[in-house]
């Protein structure tokens, strides 16, 4: 097992930067993305055919990937959500744990506060650590990152076959980009992404 990778405290990187890093040429990677800025990080990265925007659902992405790493076990899936999310859905990752999906990755975009309701602290603001807390539950890679280029490693090992599942903890700045907006229907987000996997829509 791999234990959290601990960098410099107090190193942060800008969001749309990590998340771009992270989708550089991302091959055939199914992305699920968590309501509020990590879907409009991943949307400014380049939209695409094999994302799934959640608008809703508070809590539920992770899940949503283990879902989607369960039924397509031939491809890599990356959810991007944020801390505050992740911190709605804690007992998700015990289900995930016990799951074992090989294929699923988890990127926590953590700034440390709950940015859409106005920047109050969060508990990983306040110290709580989510990768620690991951491996604890029996993910088989945990880390920490707080460097663009540890950031860009991750991105390349994403392509290659893994042993999950894995949490990264990405540490970015508390700010507020202007947003980029994927549609807003859930029915054509929905038929959007059974048709790339060949699925039939309704």
């Amino acid at each position: 097992m791999v234990g959290p990778v601990l960098q410099a405290p107090g190193q942060v990187m800008d969001r749309r930067a990590v998340v771009a890093a992270l989708l550089a040429d991302r091959g055939e990677m199914l992305v699920v993305s968590g309501l509020g800025s990590p879907t409009y990080d991943v949307h400014a990265a380049g939209d695409h055919e094999a994302n799934y925007y959640l608008w809703g659902a508070m809590g539920s992405a992770a899940l949503m990937g283990l879902g989607l790493a369960q039924a397509q076990p031939e491809r890599s899936v990356l959810v991007i959500t944020g801390d505050g999310e992740q911190l709605m859905g804690l007992g998700g990752l015990a289900t995930i744990a016990v799951a074992k999906p090989s294929n699923l990755t988890i990127a926590v975009l953590d700034n440390g506060h709950y940015g859409e309701t106005g920047m109050q602290i969060s508990h990983t603001g306040a110290g709580l650590d989510l990768a620690a807390m991951a491996e604890v539950c029996g993910f088989t890679q945990t880390g920490v990152l707080r460097d663009l280029d540890a950031v860009t490693s991750l991105g390349q090992r994403l392509k290659r076959p893994a042993n999950g599942p894995a949490l990264y903890v990405l540490k970015i700045k508390a700010e507020n980009p202007p947003r980029s907006l994927p549609a807003r229907d859930a029915v054509f987000l929905k038929n959007r992404f059974r048709a790339h996997l060949g699925l039939p829509v309704s």
